[in-house]
């Protein structure tokens, strides 16, 4: 099943970034998709790398994983590269606020302006 492509609907932006603090806004349309969020402390956030997605990084499957000190060419998939087929990252992020579509997380290692792919509770509170 190699060659399959699909459709990625962003949900929102990161709008904000303060230090470790980040503000997600979610697009109206899906507003209600939030509902209940708040009763978790926990979120995974997936966001698009948009600031580096380009055929070049897509097309890079060994990297040299230097965040960790490595010397050594690993395949992306076992490295936290921003060099992947797909550029989407994932950040456990506290829940701090969540004020209308805006939510307030702490820990969110995105840029202002990124995608947000979708957003999942942590099952532990």
């Amino acid at each position: 099943m190699t060659g399959l492509s699909g459709t990625v609907n962003f949900i929102g932006v990161v709008e904000k970034v303060d230090g470790d603090y980040s503000t997600i806004l979610i697009y109206p349309q899906y507003a209600a998709g939030i509902d209940g969020l708040d009763a978790y402390k926990r979120l995974y956030v997936l966001y698009w790398l948009h600031e580096g997605d380009n055929l070049e990084r897509r097309t890079t499957l060994r990297v040299v994983p230097r965040r960790h000190g490595a010397t050594e060419e690993r395949g992306v998939f076992s490295t936290h590269s921003p060099h992947r087929p797909n550029p989407i990252g994932l950040t456990i992020v506290e829940l701090l606020n969540i004020e209308g579509t805006k939510l307030l997380v702490h820990g969110l290692d995105a840029f202002e302006g990124s995608p947000i792919v979708d957003i999942k509770p942590e099952d532990h509170n």
